[in-house]
């Protein structure tokens, strides 16, 4: 019987764990960066937008769905680094990666039910009445 050998310099990404420090070493800046992301686009991308719009409406209208898109695309960004860091096994920074996708889908979700709630038609208005 033939025994195949696997050369020992070649490796690949999930036959090992991450070690413990470079996984660390990667989970708590990424964590920070996305984190901080999140918030300064929540204050400077959205919060400052529709302060600049002084309650022109569209302006406003505007701002907010660019801030959801903004932050669809965040959550798609976050979900694959946590794949990727999966595959490599790095444990914390798949957890760092995942507490980030919680925290945009919070703040999607809040953005979407304000959106919502806003254009929403009054109660009692039936749909396509030339009174809504």
């Amino acid at each position: 019987m033939t025994d195949t050998l696997i050369r020992p310099g070649r490796r690949r990404p999930w036959s090992r764990r991450t070690r413990l420090g470079v996984d660390l070493a990667l989970a708590i800046p990424l964590f920070l960066l996305e984190a901080g992301w999140l918030v300064l686009d929540w204050i400077y991308g959205y919060g400052l937008e529709v302060w600049a719009a002084q309650g022109e409406q569209a302006r406003i209208d505007a701002a907010a769905l660019a801030h959801m898109e903004r932050l669809r695309e965040l959550l798609i960004a976050v979900l694959v680094l946590a794949v990727v860091a999966g595959v490599f096994r790095a444990r914390w920074t798949v957890v760092a990666h995942l507490l980030v996708a919680l925290l945009a889908g919070g703040a999607l979700t809040a953005a979407q039910r304000e959106w919502n709630h806003d254009h929403s038609p009054p109660p009692g208005c039936v749909r396509y009445s030339a009174n809504c």
